[in-house]
């Protein structure tokens, strides 16, 4: 038996705050090989998901402390669609379908969701980032999270 506490919580989120990126995973799978990758992922306030997709693999996530903006969008960088999901907020749980670009914003000083999508995990090919979004450490990544923040559905950020 697997179990998941508290303390391991704590444990991530302080990985999380010393990272470069502001954030760290927790794998609970036992290998990237696994046909069904589960894992926490904590993040800090600045930490950049650059917008991404998933071939043929859906995403569900469900948080369990703090709160993100979820974004979904079209190939060109129109926003399709925006969510606030958190414990405390309407939704705490959604899944984002196969081949849908996404990115995830943390509104918390430390937030934390849960994750499972089909394996395996090949760092290689498990995302296509998108195009029109920054780089990881660009500097112009602060600015595009700034447009996100501001934008709704319908609204294009590219």
């Amino acid at each position: 038996m697997k179990q998941i506490t508290h303390q391991m919580a704590e444990e991530w989120i302080a990985a999380a705050v010393r990272s470069p990126r502001l954030r760290t995973n927790y794998n609970i799978h036992e290998s990237l090989s696994d046909p069904i990758q589960r894992l926490f992922v904590a993040a800090g306030r600045g930490s950049y998901f650059r917008p991404h997709l998933h071939l043929g693999k859906s995403e569900f996530a469900m948080v369990l402390r703090g709160c993100f903006d979820v974004f979904t969008f079209d190939a060109h960088g129109l926003v399709a669609g925006r969510v606030c999901i958190g414990p405390a907020e309407e939704t705490f749980a959604l899944e984002i379908p196969a081949d849908t670009f996404h990115t995830w914003i943390p509104l918390a000083e430390v937030s934390v969701f849960f994750e499972v999508k089909k394996g395996p995990y090949d760092p290689a090919t498990s995302m296509v980032f998108a195009p029109w979004a920054p780089e990881e450490g660009s500097p112009d990544t602060a600015v595009f999270q700034s447009k996100l923040l501001a934008a709704r559905a319908g609204d294009r950020i590219a």
